[in-house]
């Protein structure tokens, strides 16, 4: 646990110290915030009455800026001029990623599939992929997974590949998130379902301890929802592989997976960010490392919440008393 990740084993838990904490957050990713968003992002519930007032204080003691239509910890316009470069580019690739979800929720075991990542943030960068969190049914992970990176695979020919990141599965056996902290709360808080059946709603609901984190956190359903179980094919295609068959291959697909990957991780293989690449699996999930980018990210926030805190106490700011 992270003593200053979650608000209950805080002391700096009024309102102000939360807007501070949102604000800190998303200041690692250098994405300011409107107020309407800081309230969504919140640590504790609160009107926009009661948040304006006290932005004005923060504002006034310079803890926080107005920059351009955001509130940030730096006043600096470039901040807000990135992101409403991101927020455009991603109104572009959003359309295209509900395409390929669309597309993906017709493979076989396929129960949902989720924008995740930046995108899910409405934030595209320069080199933006399109992140996908996928569901499928129960112990035929592997196939699914296989068949759709089968998929990736080819999308080199005509470089789409940065378009199927599908870099986080998990099956109708494994619907709780187990790594529960300030990053995967965020991830789900934000995450879009796009297509899917009753499996999607059911994953949001067993993930309520999301609330505990941040308060505005709601179930969701998709834009799409499964009408019955596919196309023909679909069906025919998982009647086969729900044989005895089907699990014997679903279990060799997952081993050969395992073994690659953890050799990737052992040469300790980058990807084209310069981040260090892992995945972890089991039978019911293939999901990234999180002790790589999850675990820097709530390192790098601790120690910012540490620096912004001994700021504040130095300057002796009222509001924050």
């Amino acid at each position: 646990m992270y003593a200053l990740d979650h608000p209950a084993t805080s002391t700096r838990t009024t309102l102000a110290y939360s807007v501070l904490k949102t604000l800190a957050w998303f200041d690692l990713f250098h994405y300011p915030l409107t107020a309407g968003e800081i309230l969504h992002f919140s640590h504790r519930t609160a009107t926009i009455e009661e948040l304006q007032p006290l932005l004005q204080q923060l504002l006034r003691e310079q803890v926080v800026f107005y920059v351009d239509g955001f509130y940030a910890l730096h006043n600096e316009a470039a901040l807000a001029a990135r992101r409403r470069s991101g927020n455009e580019k991603a109104t572009v690739m959003l359309r295209k990623a509900h395409r390929i979800a669309r597309l993906l929720q017709g493979f076989p075991f396929v129960r949902g599939v989720c924008i995740s990542g930046s995108l899910s943030k409405n934030f595209a960068g320069d080199n933006a992929d399109i992140d996908l969190f996928i569901i499928t049914s129960a112990n035929r992970l592997w196939l699914a997974r296989t068949a759709m990176h089968a998929l990736k695979k080819l999308s080199y020919c005509w470089g789409g590949q940065h378009d199927f990141c599908m870099n986080y599965y998990i099956d109708e056996e494994a619907l709780l998130i187990r790594e529960q902290n300030m990053f995967t709360a965020i991830e789900l808080l934000t995450l879009m379902p796009v297509c899917g059946d009753d499996s999607v709603q059911r994953f949001f609901a067993v993930n309520s301890w999301v609330q505990d984190y941040l308060p505005a956190y709601r179930g969701k359903s998709p834009v799409y929802p499964s009408r019955g179980k596919g196309s023909w094919l679909k069906r025919s295609i998982e009647w086969l592989l729900n044989l005895s068959a089907g699990e014997a291959a679903d279990n060799y697909l997952m081993q050969l997976t395992s073994r690659r990957w953890k050799k990737k991780e052992s040469d300790q293989r980058q990807n084209i960010q310069g981040g260090r690449m892992g995945l972890v699996t089991g039978k019911h999930f293939a999901k990234p490392n999180p002790q790589y980018f999850q675990r820097r990210i709530l390192d790098e926030y601790q120690q910012k919440l540490q620096k912004l805190w001994a700021m504040v106490d130095r300057a002796d700011v009222p509001v924050l008393k």
